[in-house]
């Protein structure tokens, strides 16, 4: 279904996915008087501890999923890796916010890649790889060092594996089990960087603060914002995202993850039609969250103001600080302008996302020094 229908508070959201970025979504809704109604595998995980309602239910159950989609008004997701299938019931049922076509795009690494290169948009020379041969084809063509990557539903460098001078080729393709790949050049760069764009059905678009990323063992370790970058590279990436968002009819909130080189040009690295974990900051940096401004657009509200409000600094909580026994909660907490959040994940695991620690400052570093100092105080004793 399709329609540029505005929904109002007391309309019901529903949101397909279980996790934190469901459960922050789902806060901010609350808040500005919606209903959510989530539909996840997972019972009694993040995203329902905060829903009105919460169907537990697989994604392939289409009985399931037909139904919850009859009891909603909208649509939205809070992830795009699930069966297709999923997405074509829903949409038979209800209005989807964003479309179903923009999540399958992302969703699968080599759809993605060749949306962007067709569009004209700056990626890294990359080649569809199934198998050995094409994959020696590949290397020649682009050379190494490259990064192999499964196609389909990949996530915080799963499925990813670097082919070196010295990397025997017929070993890395006998030790794969994806069907499908995709061979990446490695780009020198000399930042990571995300823009957050939002876009109404209208094709009114609201961009936020370029941010700058640091990452640990391929998870996001640490996000600040604003970037330090040149205006004119930040004005350049947040006019390349609310692009990207326009080429897709995107209505709903999209990241963009780039490669900054030495030389100021931008390289799209990634692509996720939702709120993303590198806007976490948000929520105290800026006027709107990403979160709130994801509710206002897929339910066709004005879009809020970006703007920043002071220098701002998030550090991931993984499953890791928890190796010595629970956090040292107080501790952190001592630094006065620390926020907590914690995601209501009953197992901590060595890299799992359990929460995240945000600091705003006087400067960008202040707020990254405060963020940082935050998190080793947490395994005091």
């Amino acid at each position: 279904m399709t329609g540029a229908k505005t929904l109002l508070p007391g309309a019901t959201i529903g949101v397909m996915g279980g996790g934190q970025l469901g459960r922050m979504f789902a806060v901010a809704a609350r808040r500005m008087g919606y209903f959510v109604h989530t539909f996840s595998p997972d019972k009694n995980g993040p995203a329902a501890q905060f829903s009105d309602q919460a169907t537990t239910a697989a994604y392939d159950d289409e009985e399931a999923v037909r139904r919850f989609a009859g009891a909603i008004d909208v649509l939205t997701f809070e992830f795009e890796n699930m069966p297709a299938a999923t997405i074509e019931w829903a949409s038979h049922q209800q209005l989807v916010r964003p479309k179903g076509a923009i999540l399958l795009t992302a969703q699968n690494r080599l759809r993605e890649k060749e949306f962007l290169a067709g569009a004209g948009f700056p990626v890294a020379p990359f080649r569809r790889i199934a198998n050995s041969s094409e994959l020696t084809q590949a290397i020649e063509a682009i050379g190494r060092p490259a990064i192999l990557k499964g196609a389909a539903f990949g996530y915080d460098g799963k499925g990813q594996q670097r082919i070196d001078p010295e990397t025997e080729l017929a070993a890395v393709w006998e030790g794969r089990e994806d069907e499908l790949c995709v061979l990446e050049a490695v780009i020198d760069f000399e930042k990571e960087i995300s823009v957050i764009a939002a876009r109404d059905p209208s094709g009114a678009t609201a961009v936020f603060p370029v941010s700058e990323n640091i990452h640990r063992n391929h998870i996001l370790d640490l996000t600040l914002a604003p970037a330090r970058i040149e205006e004119r590279v930040a004005a350049a990436a947040r006019e390349l995202a609310c692009d990207v968002a326009e080429k897709l009819d995107l209505v709903g909130l999209l990241a963009v993850e780039m490669f900054l080189k030495s030389d100021g040009e931008l390289i799209i690295n990634e692509l996720a039609p939702r709120p993303h974990n590198s806007g976490h900051w948000t929520i105290e940096g800026c006027v709107t969250s990403q979160f709130e401004q994801n509710v206002r657009a897929v339910c066709g509200l004005p879009l809020g103001s970006t703007g920043l409000l002071r220098p701002t600094a998030m550090v991931n909580l993984l499953g890791d600080v928890w190796q010595g026994g629970e956090p040292h909660w107080p501790a952190a907490l001592e630094e006065p302008n620390v926020h907590l959040h914690l995601y209501g994940k009953h197992q901590p695991r060595p890299g799992r996302k359990m929460g995240h620690l945000t600091a705003v400052g006087e400067t960008v570093e202040a707020a990254v020094e405060s963020a940082r100092r935050a998190r080793e105080r947490l395994a005091l004793n």
